[in-house]
């Protein structure tokens, strides 16, 4: 039997974790174990997957024994593999860390109760939008992940969490409510919402149609992965959260509505009819978010709007319509997922250890604690693009699709790419400089653990309050198990561009998606697009 056949079980097996999860609300030990070996399966069967369709293959299962277009339908190839592998990847190393953080803390900022069976819906949500192949479903799992997502961000219930949450709330929702209405237009007009289906119905429709279809549902996925002007609510809603909240929901959520821009794009809106206003939005994203990164003086702050600033170069291989381009997208999703999770995991070790998150209130952490630099320094570079790491060469790879596409506009996001970099290593630069580099004694409103000497910091008065700023070791090996894994990035980027740029192309040539669904015999229709059609 094909391993293709189990893919439901990446959405069933997060979804039997959270119900056994809740069932033990009393046995908190057994509460972990269940949710990190099952997510831990989940991971595993992924990789199968993944290894499935590495040369190219893509399979898909039926629902229910109903046949395409009329019942549901999972589709496994090589950009949702790699997407499910990398989510699940970094959603264990997550749930390890929040884990280690609710057991040194007693569980009182994220009770263990309703955190474990949460999450585990989360990931549900999440491996199902990767693996939808209809417009619908993807619906559904963008439904299950935000709902879940909206317990998580106001897990303890202070003001600040809740206020970030209602902001969080109304955004979601009115993009869901546009993304639900835009699945009706496209029923009402095509009689369908399977993805393969549409993939040949679409073209039959008038320009004008479809056109106002392409447009509302770019809308409702550029909300949902935070490309400006639709970006304005994440850097206000994620730093409020706990930090592993925060962490996951930096690598992951935005990242799946890059994926439906994607997958819609190429699948059913081949070509460039928006491919300029994609390119404007892409800059403007780039640009935009690093600017306000550089104003931020608290580093969750920073992290979120550089999270947006590099959701841009994503957008920008996406509008090339090239396999070089969309290729070294994926590879960059991939990649952004990885780091972006590591920075906000690290981020929330700083606060332990130094007592805050504002580099106004930190110096002197490279001397207290030289293993936390190095867990901040690695990812940091990284994200900023210097050699040799895996964001280097993504953008490397973008850059090189741009010059080779040679418009003036893609020109331009070369160099709106390049000044972005730079900015955000001069971000980068600064906390490391404020936060590690300085002496405790010039921070402008030192906390008082950074000014301890190393012997107050172990005994005394003190003793209650720097127990609290001890980094567990599950909290720490966690972290650092997701640095070594952006690491690898780096040393197998040969591989995994290879497989990014045979899912780009298989994605732009649509044939074998189109005819895993719907059979060998589908005509697929001719559609030329810059270095990726027939």
């Amino acid at each position: 039997m094909n391993i293709a056949s189990f893919a439901p079980l990446a959405v069933v097996l997060p979804i039997l974790g959270a119900a056994l999860t809740f069932l033990l609300i009393r046995h908190s030990r057994a509460q972990r174990a269940v949710s990190i070996g099952l997510l831990s399966l989940t991971l595993l069967l992924e990789c199968l997957l993944l290894a499935s369709v590495w040369d190219g293959g893509t399979a898909a299962v039926t629902i229910g024994g109903w046949l395409p277009p009329w019942g549901i339908v999972m589709v496994v190839d090589q950009f949702s593999s790699l997407m499910l592998v990398v989510s699940s990847a970094v959603s264990l190393a997550v749930l390890v860390y929040a884990t280690g953080q609710g057991m040194a803390d007693g569980d009182q900022d994220a009770p263990v109760s309703i955190f474990h069976p949460t999450y585990l819906i989360l990931v549900a949500g999440v491996s199902n939008a990767f693996l939808s192949g209809d417009l619908f479903n993807l619906y559904v799992g963008f439904e299950i992940l935000l709902t879940a997502s909206y317990v998580l961000m106001t897990l303890g219930g202070t003001g600040p969490r809740i206020r970030a949450g209602v902001t969080y709330v109304v955004v979601s929702v009115v993009s869901s409510v546009l993304f639900l209405i835009s699945i009706a237009m496209v029923y009402g007009a095509t009689g369908t919402v399977n993805m393969a289906d549409l993939a040949i119905k679409l073209g039959e429709l008038d320009q004008g149609t479809k056109t106002l279809l392409h447009v509302m549902l770019l809308v409702a996925f550029g909300i949902k992965a935070a490309v400006f002007p639709l970006s304005f609510w994440l850097p206000d809603s994620y730093p409020t959260a706990p930090a592993p909240v925060t962490a996951v929901f930096a690598g992951l959520l935005t990242k799946v509505g890059v994926y439906a821009m994607v997958r819609t794009e190429t699948l059913l809106f081949p070509g460039d009819t928006l491919n300029t206003p994609l390119m404007v939005a892409a800059l403007l994203t780039m640009v935009v978010g690093i600017l306000g990164a550089l104003a931020q003086s608290d580093i969750k702050r920073l992290l979120s709007f550089t999270l947006v600033s590099h959701i841009g170069y994503m957008v920008f291989g996406l509008a090339m319509s090239s396999t070089a381009g969309l290729g070294a997208a994926v590879f960059y999703v991939a990649h952004h997922i990885t780091i972006q999770t590591s920075l906000f995991l690290v981020t929330g070790l700083i606060e332990r250890r130094g007592g805050s998150s504002s580099v106004d209130r930190l110096g002197g952490l490279a001397k207290l604690s030289p293993l936390l630099a190095l867990l901040f320094f690695i990812p940091a570079m990284n994200l900023a693009g210097i050699p040799p790491f895996s964001g280097f060469l993504g953008k490397v790879g973008l850059m090189q699709a741009g010059i080779e596409l040679g418009t003036p506009l893609a020109y331009a996001l070369v160099i709106g790419g390049v000044v972005t970099s730079l900015l955000t290593l001069l971000a980068i630069a600064r906390v490391w400089n404020r936060a590690f580099w300085r002496r405790p004694a010039d921070a402008e409103h030192p906390d008082p653990v950074l000014l301890a000497t190393p012997a107050a910091r172990v005994a005394g008065p003190g003793a209650k309050r720097n127990s609290a700023t001890l980094l567990p070791r599950t909290m720490v090996g966690s972290t650092l198990g997701l640095v070594v894994l952006g690491v690898a990035l780096t040393v197998f980027a040969g591989p995994l561009f290879r497989v990014s740029d045979q899912a780009a192309y298989d994605m732009l040539n649509r044939s074998s998606y189109i005819r895993a669904v719907l059979g060998e015999d589908t005509v697929v229709p001719m559609i030329l697009t810059a270095g990726g059609g027939k």
